[in-house]
């Protein structure tokens, strides 16, 4: 399998290191990735996390965009000056910085996130929430109703 799948919590040591679920670690691999960017997520507490491809992702938007306009240079700074490098231990972890837990609340536990092409870090009682309103959301699209209606 070459892209992110499913879900796992695991502990951060004392050294503030988390192992990077085992599943995850062989699409590393298999990508070719020798290090890791991780991204403060815009509208949630959460790092978007993936290889360079996730860089290139955003760079292509960017092109998009009237370099001259300030949309342009906040998506810039955003992905260049928003983000960080993590490197990958001999033994497949990672090390939780400031960086992240200032952003996502983490403490003790890392909760990982398949998103296909990246995963997602999330402090994990923060993650059942935002699961549990994704799960709402979606309801509510296949029941055909807004938010706050009730199904007929």
């Amino acid at each position: 399998m070459d892209r992110f799948l499913s879900s796992a919590t695991n502990r951060i040591d004392s050294k503030g290191r988390v192992s990077v679920p085992a599943h995850f670690r062989s699409v590393v691999q298999k990508r070719g990735y020798s290090e890791l960017y991780a991204l403060r997520c815009l509208d949630v507490p959460a790092m978007d996390v993936g290889g360079l491809d996730l860089l290139d992702r955003y760079e292509e938007r960017i092109a998009q965009e009237d370099p001259f306009l300030q949309t342009a240079d906040d998506m810039s700074f955003f992905i260049h000056g928003d983000g960080a490098f993590l490197k990958l231990d001999q033994d497949g972890r990672i090390t939780v910085s400031d960086f992240i837990r200032e952003h996502t609340g983490i403490t003790s536990e890392v909760a990982f996130v398949g998103r296909g092409q990246f995963f997602q870090i999330w402090e994990p009682s923060r993650l059942a929430a935002h699961g549990a309103a994704v799960r709402a959301r979606l309801l509510q699209l296949r029941q055909g109703t807004k938010p706050g209606e009730r199904p007929e």
